[in-house]
């Protein structure tokens, strides 16, 4: 399994971005000036985008699993990455919203 930072063709994986955030004009707001990440395992299973609000607040855009894959833990594991990833970028504080949703997303409420 890997997660790679994806910097061009980010709209290569807009069916994957569909699955959290409906509207494709909602996705073209975020999209070029978020993070993408992808995680695969063999393929594509997950992705998630996160973008700086400002010098210390990012915020998580959107995170989907192929319907497939959900229940395998590759959610879980892309947020943990990214948790790592911004560990010290960005104050605790505002990490709130993003375990906020990693709960959420854990339960199943997206």
């Amino acid at each position: 399994m890997e997660i790679n930072s994806i910097c061009e063709n980010k709209k290569q994986f807009l069916d994957l971005l569909l699955l959290a955030d409906e509207q494709e004009s909602m996705i073209d707001e975020y999209l070029e000036r978020g993070d993408l990440f992808a995680l695969y395992d063999s393929d594509l299973k997950s992705v998630c985008v996160v973008t700086r609000e400002s010098d210390d607040v990012c915020e998580l855009k959107n995170i989907a699993t192929y319907e497939k894959w959900h229940g395998n833990g590759y959610g879980s594991k892309l947020l943990h990455h990214i948790f790592s990833h911004y560990k010290g970028k960005y104050f605790a504080s505002h990490f709130f919203t993003l375990q906020r949703q990693v709960h959420d997303y854990d339960c199943g409420n997206r």
